[in-house]
């Protein structure tokens, strides 16, 4: 299990600041819209529970070019061109037309946390009181933790699927829009990275196992929140011949929300940017991070205003709507498919390069690499308005 090492106790000391930004979560998301502001002259004060890179909930892995255009290669345990598909009458070899890479959880997080120039503490994030409707520009938002209050114009949630400064009742599981999923990090050691669709273990779902050098992540994901995991973990850790050990599992989101609510931001899985289907995360924190620290670095540059960069962060996360909703459909046939033979013939289908290469480019587009390495799009100067 990870070992807790946030302050306690008397280091626990009273937390009272004004900041221009005020970001909530200090995993992927959170840390990659911090790295966007790096230089900007604003000060910005990330908070989280946990020390930054302390609680690992994912197999933690990534297509290798989104680490590497992220500058992030250093962290990489392990990198594949293949993915091996197990049904109950079938296994296949899937070429994939570009890499995956398994990484080191803590260290990824502290080299986000440095290419950032800004501050880090613990604290416990509670609620929210917004700034008044029609308050002049600039006005801030008031934030509670457990250690005071923080003042900022500019606040992001991403502290996960909670949503925990969302206006109004959250539904929580199991009737939330979410999948769960558990799984063990045993010592070991492979060389492929592998999926079971086979409904031994899960029917809406998959089993895996991720390699990262010196361990394997081996777990199980159901996309019905109502059905326990535990066990079906233990069966295909069984088969595979590791020990579970190191458990770790979260729950996760599968349906796209809107990624702004009564003028605070919301990255990663607080805005449902897990992709469905694969409950690839990860790549979407990064993808809709870099797009958020673009927009808040132009209203510190005051190249728009907060009102703006709302809005404009707003359309850009729903012009993903669609593709979320057809990947969400697709994710509601895996169910009945894995109980039929038609789960192993399309397995094998997608051994042929041709099929697998166009698939799978389609998949990365959905939030490509390249724009890691993107200048932020311009903005409109405008007179400042009220936000």
């Amino acid at each position: 299990m990870p070992v807790r090492a946030t302050k306690r106790g008397d280091e626990r000391t009273p937390l009272d600041r004004d900041v221009d930004v005020l970001i909530c979560g200090a995993s992927f998301a959170g840390l990659t819209v911090a790295r966007e502001l790096a230089g900007s002259g604003a000060s910005v004060l990330i908070v989280d529970r946990y020390e930054i890179g302390e609680k690992q909930t994912s197999a933690c892995a990534a297509p290798t070019e989104w680490l590497e255009n992220l500058g992030l290669g250093e962290s990489i345990l392990q990198t594949f061109s293949r993915l091996r598909v197990h049904t109950p009458s079938s296994d296949t070899l899937w070429p994939l037309p570009w890499s995956f890479s398994t990484f080191d959880y803590r260290l990824i997080c502290q080299m986000l946390f440095e290419q950032g120039d800004a501050e880090f503490d613990t604290a416990k994030v509670n609620g929210i009181t917004r700034a008044p409707a029609g308050a002049p520009a600039g006005t801030p938002h008031v934030v509670h933790t457990d250690r005071g209050d923080l003042r900022a114009p500019l606040v992001i949630d991403a502290l996960g699927w909670r949503r925990v400064l969302g206006s109004g009742a959250n539904v929580q599981p199991p009737e939330a829009f979410l999948s769960r999923g558990l799984e063990v990090h045993p010592a070991g050691s492979d060389e492929d990275l592998e999926l079971w669709l086979d409904p031994k273990y899960i029917v809406p779902g998959y089993g895996w196992s991720f390699p990262a050098r010196d361990e394997v992540r081996v777990g199980v994901g159901s996309f019905d929140p109502h059905i326990p995991v535990k066990q079906p973990t233990l069966d295909l850790v069984e088969d595979v011949g590791v020990e579970p050990d190191g458990y770790q599992g979260n729950w996760i989101p599968h349906k796209l929300r809107k990624a702004t609510d009564d003028r605070v931001f919301f990255v990663g899985d607080s805005a449902g940017h897990c992709l469905p289907v694969t409950a690839e995360g990860i790549r979407p924190a990064f993808y809709f991070g870099l797009a958020l620290g673009r927009e808040l670095r132009a209203v510190i540059e005051e190249r728009q205003t907060r009102l703006q960069a709302l809005e404009r962060y707003a359309e850009f996360n729903d012009s993903h709507a669609r593709t979320y909703l057809w990947m969400k459909r697709v994710q509601n046939i895996v169910g009945p498919v894995n109980k039929t033979p038609l789960m192993a013939l399309t397995s094998r289908a997608f051994g042929s390069k041709l099929l697998t290469h166009w698939a799978f480019n389609q998949y990365l587009d959905i939030a490509p690499p390249e724009f890691a390495l993107a200048s932020p799009p311009p903005a409109k100067r405008s007179v400042p308005a009220a936000a």
